[in-house]
């Protein structure tokens, strides 16, 4: 695996709240070593945000906002619904 997804798994499972380091790390896990460039692009800007908000996002609580939504946002809240963060 590269530097640029190691960096990436890291960053997923190190986020500060062990809330978002679950679902996170567990997307991660399962995806980082087969996305493109763009979609890894996607998952470091996603990871600019706060836990807070991340966790707020990814469990429905509140609809992604538009400047971030897109096709990583999209799999990450699939992922952890359909419980595969675990």
């Amino acid at each position: 695996m590269d530097k640029r997804r190691k960096r990436l798994l890291f960053r997923c499972w190190h986020r500060g709240t062990r809330e978002a380091d679950i679902l996170l790390g567990g997307f991660a896990d399962a995806y980082v070593a087969s996305m493109n460039d763009s979609k890894l692009n996607q998952l470091e800007q996603l990871l600019e945000q706060n836990d807070i908000d991340l966790y707020n996002w990814i469990t429905g609580k509140f609809p992604w906002p538009a400047n971030i939504e897109n096709e990583i946002t999209a799999a990450l809240s699939t992922f952890c619904a359909e419980g595969r963060h675990r």
